[in-house]
């Protein structure tokens, strides 16, 4: 994750054709439905002649906003009611947001923070992890997180090169998904990836947030650790640059970040910071110095939620 986010008021979603400022799965549903002009029996009974089984009790709840799909046959319901109504494709998945946590390791897991309280981009981020379906949030335990952010001759973001080992929660957990931001908006591609391969990528790029899933080569046992690499950059001119931080929802063990600097482009000033929570303004922790190769550089154990970064001045 790049700088720090900076407030930008959104709109609601738009729902399906006929349904005007939708902001809800259930009221997107609700109006699907009435304009088809379908029963929940008939819905039903459409669903099952496609060998999707659910309950009458079910579609109710989702329609009056009671509860709302989220496991993988429910979600396939969903997309299924999207062509029997015939609404467009992920008009109403998109409104699901992602999964509520679930299980013990996310209720658990002490100090854990929701994106709304690290980031202030983060209805942005909770609805493109809704369209990936981030279904293994809070299932994996950050071990170490070591990233290489690199700044160009033009004092642009050139690279931010990431390495993560991980710790399964539970069994089962097969892909980490990756995000950056930066607040000019400028999306970076995804360069390379290791030990994982590149699944779905979404991106807002009006809030310059990119999410990327990473699927690993098979499910993890509990308690088992993986590594995965990956690489955000440009193919052409980044944006400017004067700081980089990483969002952390849960404490993680360690976290090492190198920035390091062109020559021609070497900042005034570096400076540790640190920030709790996006009610509480950003603190400087402590002055870097550079290195003889142009590196500043921070190295935490014991990371607690929040924002850790560093940020820089320049002449």
């Amino acid at each position: 994750m790049a700088p720090p986010a900076r407030s930008v008021s959104r709109t609601a979603p738009p729902g399906p054709p006929g349904v005007p400022d939708a902001a809800s799965f259930d009221a997107a549903l609700r109006a699907a439905i009435r304009a088809r002009g379908l029963s929940l029996e008939r819905l039903h009974a459409r669903l099952a002649g496609r060998g999707i089984r659910v309950s009458l009790a079910s579609l109710s709840n989702w329609q009056r906003g009671r509860c709302r799909p989220e496991r993988s046959n429910s979600l396939h319901a969903v997309r299924a009611l999207e062509e029997i109504l015939g609404v467009p494709a992920e008009s109403l998945v998109s409104l699901l947001g992602p999964p509520r946590p679930r299980g013990r390791w996310v209720r658990h897991v002490p100090g854990a923070l929701p994106y709304r309280d690290i980031c202030e981009v983060h209805g942005s981020v909770d609805r493109l992890l809704g369209q990936i379906e981030n279904r293994d949030d809070g299932r994996l335990e950050w071990v170490s997180c070591h990233e290489r952010f690199t700044v160009g001759p033009g004092r642009e973001e050139r690279t931010v090169r990431t390495r993560l080992v991980l710790r399964a929660r539970a069994g089962g957990v097969d892909r980490h998904v990756a995000l950056h931001h930066n607040q000019e908006g400028v999306l970076p591609g995804l360069q390379r990836v290791a030990y994982c391969r590149p699944g779905r990528v979404r991106t807002d790029p009006d809030e310059g947030v990119t999410a990327a899933e990473l699927l690993f080569e098979r499910p993890l046992e509990r308690g088992e650790t993986y590594v995965v690499e990956y690489e955000f950059g440009y193919s052409e001119g980044g944006p400017p640059s004067d700081s980089y931080s990483r969002w952390f929802r849960f404490p993680a063990h360690e976290y090492l970040l190198q920035v390091h600097f062109d020559p021609a482009a070497l900042p005034a000033r570096c400076h540790r910071y640190r920030q709790p929570n996006v009610s509480t303004p950003p603190a400087d922790v402590a002055e870097l110095r550079l290195t003889g190769r142009h590196m500043a550089h921070i190295a935490e154990q014991n990371v607690k939620p929040g924002v850790h970064g560093i940020r820089w001045e320049w002449d």
